[in-house]
């Protein structure tokens, strides 16, 4: 079996995202320009998700009551969890934006840091929402199943994903996926999900996500077979906005565990919503361990802006805002960020430390001992991961029982 795990990662992705017919193996590690020998070998892969509207009290790591998200507080607990972390601007795309350039206002043809990571001989896949352009696998992912448009990620359950492979590509004349021979222009295109067509909500779009980056990491772990080559993957998941603006149509599968509890059926959606969340994460920490992944991977996990305002008041009671302060003069307020690197990241630290989007391109090369390029307004953090004295801002907290009082 090793000698196929360099299956395309997309027939991962083909496998759910496509009608059920065999992908042949991958030829990704011939689409970079990456000297291996010339970068450190056994380097971590690096795992960003990234939830769209996730509130600083959504989580019970940060101070949710009614119900419980213990995976994401596993993180919380072995790593690290800022209580000052904030996205710059206030909508996805800024967030996003800064996120892969690491720049607070990213300029046209700024490096992006897929293609950073790429160069220096990771594979990279996108797994979820994307909005910057209409051709993320120009950015330098080798990867990607999701959506292009921000309306697309209400729709939990879409019948067409679009997706980006290194084997196949899409003739828009016909329509239809081929294999990529020389000469041909290599294209990205829409795969059909065939169980949510005519209405049905057979494959829920969260998890599904979920599953194609389990595929992801299991068939691209570093081994001996692919010379350790280690991952970049960044999962977008759309929830847990509501399915059109201004609504509380929280769409889930089943409202359980909370069928039973006596608030509004949104509140039980969204918390049903919100701990199928936690229970994917808990699938992704799982296959780590099964993959003998743990110990060399660094997990982040955050929310690109706030939560939406429920237009029913008596939902208010979930508190997604939690204890936030609210933001300043156009400063977002903070959202959520977990760190997760077990040989790095020292457990059970809460921190104040002031972060944005915008450091963790030169956090993330920094972990990937690459270079960053001049002239950014983001800084690698990696010191205040490892406990140690941040760049120019604060001092990490020591851990506490709630919100992290600066040493």
């Amino acid at each position: 079996m090793k000698s196929h795990r360099l299956v395309l990662c997309l027939a991962l992705m083909s496998a759910a995202l496509a009608a059920p017919a065999q992908e042949p193996e991958s030829l990704a590690s011939i689409f970079t320009n990456a000297n291996l020998a010339a970068v450190p070998i056994n380097r971590p892969s690096i795992i960003y998700i990234q939830c769209h509207g996730l509130g600083y009290g959504d989580l019970s790591c940060y101070g949710q009551t009614n119900f419980q998200t213990p995976n994401l507080d596993r993180l919380a607990a072995e790593g690290i969890r800022f209580t000052n972390f904030r996205p710059v601007g206030t909508n996805f795309t800024a967030a996003l934006a800064a996120l892969m350039s690491g720049k607070n206002s990213a300029p046209a043809g700024a490096p992006a840091l897929a293609g950073q990571l790429q160069t220096a001989g990771y594979h990279t896949g996108l797994i979820g929402e994307w909005t910057l352009d209409d051709q993320p696998w120009r950015d330098g992912f080798d990867e990607f199943g999701g959506f292009l448009r921000p309306e697309d990620g209400r729709n939990y359950f879409a019948d067409t994903l679009w997706r980006f492979d290194p084997r196949n590509t899409y003739d828009p004349a016909t329509h239809t996926w081929v294999d990529l021979k020389p000469g041909m222009a290599h294209n990205g295109g829409p795969r059909m999900l065939y169980y949510n067509t005519g209405g049905q909500h057979a494959e829920y779009l969260p998890d599904l996500f979920v599953d194609m980056a389990c595929k992801f990491m299991r068939i691209n772990v570093p081994d001996e077979f692919n010379k350790y080559k280690p991952f970049f993957l960044v999962l977008d998941l759309p929830q847990p906005r509501s399915a059109s603006p201004a609504t509380d149509v929280f769409p889930v599968p089943s409202d359980a565990p909370f069928t039973g509890e006596n608030w509004p059926q949104a509140a039980r959606d969204r918390a049903a919503l919100l701990t199928r969340l936690d229970g994917g994460i808990g699938r992704i920490l799982t296959l780590l361990k099964d993959i003998q992944l743990t110990n060399h991977v660094a997990i982040f996990f955050s929310s690109s802006e706030a939560p939406e305002k429920f237009k029913d008041p008596k939902l208010n009671f979930l508190s997604p805002n939690g204890t936030a302060v609210a933001g300043e003069n156009g400063v977002p307020a903070p959202l959520p960020m977990l760190a997760w690197f077990p040989t790095e990241i020292p457990a059970g630290q809460v921190s104040n430390f002031k972060w944005t989007s915008a450091d963790f391109l030169p956090t993330a090369l920094q972990i990937a001992s690459v270079k960053p390029p001049k002239n950014l307004d983001g800084l690698s953090i990696l010191p205040v991961l490892q406990g140690k004295k941040g760049p120019d801002v604060d001092l990490p907290a020591t851990p506490d029982s709630r919100g992290g009082k600066t040493q």
